[in-house]
């Protein structure tokens, strides 16, 4: 009976969202004026967006290397042209040493020339197989130089030491399914191979291994001393060099290559569009994106550089031409490389940092049908509630429900539809916080800034020769930088003024995940359910109550939430006082301020590195299976709630309401490592 109670509510609760859903539809955009969304949708442009991404898809991106140089003083120059103030490219040391927060600067890589040939009896070059000219791909980052004419060698994934039994690798060439990263400690430090040829496949999606043509983007260790190489093949070429070697075939091939390591630069673009209220201008909401990534890397991610630079451009003209009013508070554009150019960027300039109030960050917004890709409009995490996600998925159901309309032939104000691009529905998802980008360190508790996520994800050519322009669509960029820059442009201009309609979108939204609550809860035991409902409540109040970081709500709006959040809860949901934990789980843990920063920051780990390789692996947590997580989300959550006000207990009811029920032992293991590594401090009991 209590179920079908649950379920019920569950219905009457989707009914009134839809219905206010519905209803805002026809009335009209959500929070911005008509004028303001109607320049918004005119100016954006992906045709523009598309052209800048060309050029930045030409080049080879690697952290702190010329290509990424190249792009960063393009990205630089655009920004000028478009009217955007205070542009600088900031720089910091990416030399291997210097520490910033939990991120060890990697050093600049760059590679001259690369290529691998097959050799003929004769001993004379025959066949190319693979060229840096060509394709920079070929060549695995962190390679170093080498010369080597040697036999191949297939080890299999290469990864084990089964792999190398009975089979004499040293001076070889090893063919490996694995990364080149996962190798070289097996295949060249402990048996002596000369070099590394992968044909690692790509990312599982539901398209894994269907084009055999594809090249992964390839790693090597970008710490290690010792030195080699890795090329990268297709899956159609490995096979062929298997069947071959399956025959009895001696394959001899030479490999050259001309690349190493070296102390650089991180080179991080930033433009500005000042705020116009005195008071607030000093108040930052930032574009973020990252401009890193291997050539073609044309979603993943020239598309999120290109879009937010195209916001840029957009607000500025409009500004210009007086269509919109200057923004409240400052608008602050970054092109980092990823997730490590950012922790340099927040641990470096703290000036910076103290001023971003929140964030939109793009990563791979312009996938078209041929890469499959399905878009979405992603929240913060759960141990930082922020009305900024209702703000976006608003703007993201407006334009689902925009341009579904005109795919369907109706006559609507808002299509959001590119001269050169797609006219299908964007059927974005709204979607609960992921991992996997920029937007997980400014959402770190250490840093605590929300942030809107706009992504692809799958992507069947992420990270491979296929992730191209072509694949572009123009259509996809507009849409994306309208529900960025509406949402960053609202957001800038915030005040109690506007706290009103915030609450409504926050109410409707908040309708919508007491449905999905209320379903899910429905398999707990009473314990887990009971813990559930008190953190899904408490996180709906701290949503609406996360205004206050902008605004002094008004009285009127503040009763209204109060009485809402009171009706909100099903009539069974009565919460006795918990009992005390036990005494081991009522330890209190707190965050050490100098220690900034995720604990798995990009090719380096910081927890693995402080604590120890062997001994990492043994911390339960981080490799369990949750109802709706796994180990390196229980973890980031875990720290995120080590606020000194939580004791353990706390904590694994937080992550355990999130991601699905975790012992508390393992929690607490967890926090033990970390205290060992000074990243979190026991303050009590």
């Amino acid at each position: 009976m209590l179920r079908m109670k649950m379920f019920s509510l569950a219905a009457a609760i989707l009914f009134s969202a839809f219905s206010f859903s519905d209803l805002r539809a026809q009335q009209g955009p959500p929070l911005l004026p008509e004028p303001v969304v109607a320049a918004l949708a005119n100016e954006l442009s992906g045709e523009t967006a598309k052209r800048d991404l060309e050029f930045i898809s030409r080049q080879h991106r690697m952290r702190a290397s010329k290509g990424i140089s190249i792009a960063a003083e393009f990205v630089a120059e655009q920004a000028r042209v478009y009217g955007l103030e205070d542009v600088e490219i900031l720089k910091f040391p990416a030399d291997g040493k210097t520490f910033y927060g939990t991120q060890k600067a990697r050093p600049a890589w760059n590679a001259e020339f690369a290529e691998l040939w097959e050799m003929g009896a004769d001993g004379r070059p025959r066949t190319l197989i693979a060229s840096w000219d060509a394709m920079p791909l070929v060549l695995a980052q962190d390679s170093e130089s080498g010369n080597v004419t040697a036999e191949l060698v297939d080890v299999g994934a290469g990864t084990s030491e089964a792999d190398y039994a009975g089979k004499d690798v040293r001076g070889k060439l090893v063919l490996v399914s694995a990364q080149p990263e996962a190798v070289f400690r097996l295949a060249v430090e402990k048996y002596g191979a000369a070099g590394i040829l992968s044909y690692a496949q790509n990312q599982r999606t539901a398209w894994f291994g269907e084009n055999d043509n594809l090249i992964r983007w390839g790693h090597l260790d970008s710490f290690t001393d010792t030195k080699t190489f890795g090329f990268m093949l297709s899956l159609k070429q490995a096979r062929g060099f298997q069947a071959r070697l399956a025959r009895g075939e001696k394959i001899i091939l030479k490999a050259e290559v001309r690349a190493g390591r070296e102390p650089g630069n991180y080179e991080i673009p930033t433009a500005v569009i000042r705020g116009a209220d005195p008071n607030l201008r000093d108040e930052e909401i930032a574009f973020s994106c990252h401009l890193d990534h291997p050539r073609p890397g044309a979603n993943d991610n020239a598309s999120g550089c290109v879009t937010i630079l195209e916001v840029g451009r957009t607000l500025a003209k409009l500004i210009r031409e007086g269509k919109i009013e200057r923004p409240r508070r400052s608008i602050r554009f970054i092109w980092p490389p990823e997730i490590e150019g950012t922790l340099a960027l927040l641990n470096a300039r703290p000036d910076i940092t103290k001023r971003i109030k929140a964030v939109i960050h793009m990563d791979m917004v312009g996938g078209g049908p041929e890469t499959k890709a399905v878009f979405h409009v992603t929240r913060g995490p759960a141990s930082l509630p922020s009305f900024i996600n209702d703000v976006a998925e608003a703007f993201g159901e407006f334009v689902n429900e925009q341009s579904y309309r005109h795919a369907a032939g109706q006559t609507v104000l808002y299509p959001l539809v590119a001269p050169e691009g797609g006219k299908e529905p964007l059927n974005a998802r709204m979607a609960d916080f992921s991992m996997g980008s920029d937007h997980q360190v400014y959402t770190d508790s250490s840093f605590g800034i929300p942030a809107i996520y706009l992504n692809d994800w799958p992507d069947r050519y992420i990270h491979t020769n296929f992730d191209t322009p072509a694949n572009i669509d123009t259509t996809k960029l507009k849409r994306a930088g309208f529900i960025g820059g509406a949402s960053g442009y609202f957001v800038a201009n915030v005040t109690a003024d506007d706290a009103e309609n915030i609450w409504h979108i926050v109410r409707s939204r908040s309708l919508l995940r007491t449905a999905k609550f209320l379903e899910r809860r429905s398999s707990l035991s009473s314990v887990e359910d009971m813990n559930y409902a008190i953190f899904h409540y408490s996180n709906e109040r701290r949503i609406f109550d996360s205004m206050s970081r902008f605004v002094s709500i008004p009285a009127a709006v503040r009763n209204d939430a109060d009485a809402f959040f009171r009706r909100q809860r099903s009539p069974e949901d009565v919460f006795p006082p918990a009992p005390p934990p036990h005494p081991n789980y009522q330890v209190v843990f707190k965050r050490n301020p100098e220690i900034r920063g995720t604990m798995n920051a990009f090719g380096y780990n910081y927890f693995t590195d402080k604590y120890g390789e062997e001994r990492a692996r043994s911390i339960r947590l981080l490799r369990y299976q949750g109802l709706r997580g796994s180990g390196g989300e229980y973890a980031y959550e875990v720290l995120n709630f080590a606020d000194g006000k939580r004791n353990v207990q706390q904590i694994r009811d937080a992550v355990s309401a999130i991601y699905g029920p975790v012992p508390v032992d393992v929690v607490l293991e967890y926090l033990r490592a970390l205290e060992e590594i000074k990243v979190v401090e026991k303050i009590g009991p």
